[in-house]
């Protein structure tokens, strides 16, 4: 039984690599700073991946988060009065510009301006 864990988790290890290899690389073709060079308080453009979106409201106001992977990190990006973006859902593309906040550890972007990316192979 080990062994076929074994194979399996290196089928998976290799896919997400090679998925992390296509998002990083389509993320330069598009202009992006990488992820893994963000700090807080600096205006960037990012592009990337949307791998979930979630509904989480702040106090009484719908807050729409998405988060967003380039290949180097994660990224995750808040709509404060929104509840869905139509073309905002996981595996979508998107190039993204605001300015990051570093909140509890993870890197933010609050209301950023967007535009979604044709998907790989499309």
């Amino acid at each position: 039984m080990s062994r076929w864990s074994d194979v399996l988790g290196r089928l998976t290890v290799s896919r997400t690599v090679q998925r992390a290899r296509e998002d990083s690389d389509q993320a330069t073709r598009w202009g992006g700073t990488a992820c893994s060079e963000l700090t807080g308080r600096l205006r960037a453009t990012v592009c990337g991946t949307v791998t979930t979106v979630t509904l989480r409201p702040r106090g009484d106001v719908p807050a729409l988060e998405a988060e967003l992977s380039d290949g180097t990190g994660t990224l995750v990006l808040v709509w404060l009065g929104r509840r869905s973006i139509v073309g905002v859902e996981p595996g979508a593309r998107l190039r993204v510009e605001g300015f990051v906040a570093c909140r509890d550890g993870r890197k933010m972007l609050y209301n950023p301006r967007y535009e979604l990316a044709p998907r790989v192979g499309a």
